[in-house]
């Protein structure tokens, strides 16, 4: 079973997206909420992936992402503004457009996966 890392700081978003990502066939290893605990968790997570919200309580989650690039851990980032909401050096990674659907949020990850795969 593929592992996942969520980064999200509404509590009720992140319930959600976990039941998403149980109902796809992913176990979801760890939920941070904070900036500095994600960066934490990033450092030394067992993950195949990430899904970053790119703004958790007013502070921007850019520093997690380039973290887990470093450790070439695959980034999808949440954000209701989409793809054109990401500063530019960020706008080729994967992004979800809050609200998404179960069927959205599969095929983002699987391209995402099928693009990291060696």
């Amino acid at each position: 079973m593929r592992k996942v890392l969520l980064v999200e700081d509404e509590a009720i978003v992140a319930m959600l997206l976990e039941d998403m990502l149980a109902d796809l066939g992913y176990e979801v290893v760890a939920v941070e909420a904070r900036v500095d605990r994600a960066l934490a968790k990033a450092r030394d997570v067992d993950a195949d992936f990430a899904i970053v919200d790119v703004n958790l309580n007013g502070q921007n989650s850019y520093g997690v992402a380039e973290v887990l690039r470093e450790r070439s851990i695959p980034v999808i980032f949440a954000t209701g503004y989409g793809s054109a909401g990401l500063p530019e050096e960020y706008r080729d990674r994967p992004a979800l457009q809050k609200p998404f659907q179960l069927e959205t949020l599969g095929k983002v990850i699987d391209s995402t996966l099928r693009g990291a795969a060696p």
